[in-house]
């Protein structure tokens, strides 16, 4: 069966939005201290940590009913709390990755205590309680000996229908388990790059800087040196409009965005209310050309986890029994 797997992958492909999401709570949720050292978005806030969380949990749950009211299906992984808190769990990106072949994949993370956020089994349940088929798992968190790291869609921006891998190499995206992922899943191109912000360090996330979409690209290219800014960009206009943000649009988070799509196949674009305030009104009216626009409240998330909707969000490609809400 798994010889068949392959044949499968090709004919299902072509499709580059989920309809499906996992969404996790934030009730651990503070400012991670560990994964500060490299993520510049990130910030200090003088409010209590129990003022931190009740606000956090509000913006998740309006963004929750939001996304269903839309026709997205929403799962809720409300994870089993472990002796180590876990305060970035709310993005769930960065562990696991799904295939529409019904495949799950699981990804080492740099930062000790977002390791302890790969909860598989749980996630699994919680995915088959919902209607999703899991039919098979897969991991790559051995890297974890040799202190390699790749955090899955948060350094990976996939181009599923060409499939090509975008990525920015850093401390938290290693080439080498890149490239294997990529062989694993069967996607023909890696296209990794380096980044460099003001201050000369690397992006974190390739997720902050670029979104893809089914027929555009949101991307931050000046932080790309020149000689490869003109590859990345000539491969991305091949089929896609590709829209400019500037390094002020991505500190507000315009790059990190997500085409989905709902339970009846229509296409919308969630966005942080921030980023829709820093698009500029020609830049929204391309990306409302492309599926409707839907901006969350999520500020408090933004400011002191320094990642924005699209790292909330973990798509589900897996199977569907039944449509669901």
């Amino acid at each position: 069966m798994l010889k068949q797997q392959p044949l499968l992958q090709e004919k299902q492909s072509t499709v580059q939005n989920a309809n499906c999401v996992v969404m996790v709570p934030p009730k651990e949720f503070a400012f991670n201290a560990e994964t500060a050292k490299d993520n510049e978005f990130q910030h200090q806030v003088s409010q209590s940590t129990n003022e931190v969380r009740i606000a956090a949990m509000q913006q998740f749950n309006d963004m929750v009913a939001s996304l269903r009211k839309a026709g997205v299906q929403v799962v809720e992984f409300n994870y089993p709390a472990g002796k180590v808190e876990t305060p970035d769990a709310v993005f769930p990106n960065n562990w696991f990755s799904t295939t529409a072949n019904g495949e799950l994949y699981t990804f080492p993370m740099a930062c000790t205590n977002r390791q302890h956020e790969v909860k598989t089994d749980a996630l699994v349940e919680a995915l088959q309680s919902s209607g999703r088929l899991v039919s098979s798992q897969d991991t790559l968190t051995e890297y974890l000996e040799q202190d390699a790291f790749l955090e899955s869609t948060g350094v990976m921006v996939k181009d599923h229908i060409n499939k090509t891998v975008y990525a920015a190499l850093s401390q938290r995206c290693d080439r080498e388990v890149l490239e294997d992922y990529a062989q694993r899943i069967g996607y023909d191109r890696v296209v990794s790059f380096q980044t460099a912000l003001p201050s000369g360090k690397p992006i974190y996330h390739t997720n902050v800087m670029m979104a893809i979409g089914e027929s555009f690209c949101v991307i931050c290219d000046e932080v790309i040196p020149e000689f490869e800014r003109r590859f990345v960009i000539k491969s991305l206009a091949k089929d896609k409009q590709v829209i400019s943000i500037s390094l002020e649009q991505m500190n507000n988070f315009c790059g990190n965005i997500l085409q989905l799509e709902t339970i009846n196949g229509e296409k919308v674009i969630a966005m942080s209310q921030s980023a829709f305030d820093a698009f500029s009104p020609a830049q929204r009216a391309q990306l409302s050309s492309h599926g409707k626009l839907l901006p969350f409240n999520v500020k408090t998330i933004e400011n002191i986890g320094g990642g924005s909707v699209r790292c909330m969000l973990g798509e589900v490609f897996l199977p569907s029994r039944h449509k669901q809400l």
